[in-house]
């Protein structure tokens, strides 16, 4: 496991006052999980980025592509409900 370091960060007064109020909230774990997520989608979306930098696909294309797949999403939805 690699050493901690130490991250300063500047928040509003009314921010630090609202987290003061929450007692029993580890911020620091809290924002270390919330940093390692958003580190993992910015990559994952990088990588995407990568894959799709050569793509003919327009933005059209894609929005239908997306709604197909809403569409079909539903549907299994609608019958995993029915059975269960």
């Amino acid at each position: 496991m690699s050493k901690n370091v130490t991250l300063t960060l500047s928040i509003p007064a009314e921010l630090k006052n609202e987290l003061n109020e929450l007692k029993g909230v580890n911020w620091s774990e809290e924002t270390r999980t919330f940093l390692v997520g958003r580190v993992e989608r910015l990559k994952s979306l990088k990588l995407l980025d990568e894959a799709l930098k050569d793509s003919k696909l327009t933005p059209a294309a894609i929005d239908e592509i997306s709604k197909k797949i809403n569409k079909g999403i539903a549907k299994k939805h609608e019958q995993w409900t029915k059975k269960n």
